[in-house]
């Protein structure tokens, strides 16, 4: 409670600004601006606690969303040290909707800075790198956040719900739940699970992202115990999304045509484990042929692999339990 106050999480926004449907979590007004019930606000970050330890406890993904300035930095600290994926620059949309074409654009990403590496750009003209470094620079601003996020996340952790209602419309479509910091200006219902808490103070937004983050590093451990005990049977979480992209081929600068010592770079996407094929020529043959090259298509699954309401059941029994077990330190 002492370090709620600290962080100014009682602090909501002015009286005229409010939503009527956070009655229930302001405790009051002082000076035209509400004060959010701090009460409340414990027990259900205790809920939000054990149910992001739960869900990554289970092998999931929870992607920590804020692209409002106080949280861009802290939303990169945090998640990079539980090793979860975030967006904290601008939500692109179909981010989850349209997860297989972000996919690519993540996958050209990892393509652009393989090239540079290898030193496969130093065969370009100085305009085309210069196009290529600057593209680069701007995916890797955009979805650098998301590389290591095979598929669709099993949790969002967002700050100000009201901002990013893109996100919270994507999620509602695709079933997945959300934890949400939320204010006195927002709607409780965006969330699933709610913070009521002040989400534009720095030291408020830190104080509630480092503690999610401690839930899944928690929850890890828990994950990589059940694997050394043979519990559960690690995820693939490669995507099985096959995306066809023009290749590009890179020659050396000054070269006409295909010579010998030429550089070309191939690049494709495929899943992992499969190979392009190669077309074969058609033989003409007196007896009819049976063609076995069918397309094939792949399908991503809206629904998250983790039964959500189980998880909020679980997080609400260890938070009475705690509860429970606390002594009452009231003065």
């Amino acid at each position: 409670m002492k370090q709620l106050l600290e962080a100014g999480v009682h602090f909501g926004h002015q009286i005229s600004h409010w939503n009527p449907k956070m009655k229930d979590y302001i405790f009051g007004s002082r000076n035209g601006i509400h004060i959010i019930d701090l009460q409340q606000t414990v027990g259900l970050f205790k809920t939000a606690f054990n149910f992001a330890r739960n869900i990554v406890a289970e092998g999931g993904v929870v992607l920590f969303v804020g692209t409002k300035k106080q949280a861009q930095g802290i939303m990169a600290e945090e998640a990079v040290r539980s090793g979860m994926p975030y967006l904290n620059a601008r939500w692109l949309g179909g981010t989850l909707t349209n997860f297989p074409t972000i996919r690519a654009r993540v996958d050209y990403l990892l393509e652009l800075k393989k090239l540079e590496e290898e030193g496969h750009m130093d065969h370009l003209p100085k305009k085309e790198v210069k196009n290529l470094k600057r593209e680069t620079q701007k995916l890797d601003h955009l979805v650098g956040g998301i590389v290591n996020m095979k598929s669709v996340p099993q949790a969002l952790y967002i700050v100000d719900t009201r901002k990013e209602h893109i996100a919270v419309k994507e999620a509602r479509k695709l079933g997945i739940p959300i934890i949400g910091v939320v204010d006195t200006n927002a709607n409780p219902a965006d969330a699933d699970v709610i913070i009521p808490s002040n989400d534009d103070a720095i030291r408020a937004i830190k104080l509630f992202t480092s503690r999610i983050s401690d839930a899944c590093i928690e929850g890890r451990h828990i994950y990589e115990q059940k694997l050394q005990a043979g519990e559960v049977v690690e995820k693939e979480q490669e995507s099985k999304v096959v995306v066809e992209r023009k290749v590009f081929v890179f020659k050396e600068y000054g070269e006409e045509g295909a010579k010998e010592g030429s550089t070309s770079v191939a690049v494709s996407e495929s899943a992992p484990g499969e190979t392009s094929a190669k077309p074969e020529e058609p033989k003409v043959e007196n007896h009819p042929t049976e063609s076995t090259d069918a397309p094939t298509e792949t399908a991503v699954s809206a629904e998250p692999s983790i039964d959500t309401k189980s998880q909020f059941e679980s997080a609400a029994v260890e938070t009475e339990k705690q509860s429970e077990e606390e002594p009452e330190k009231e003065a």
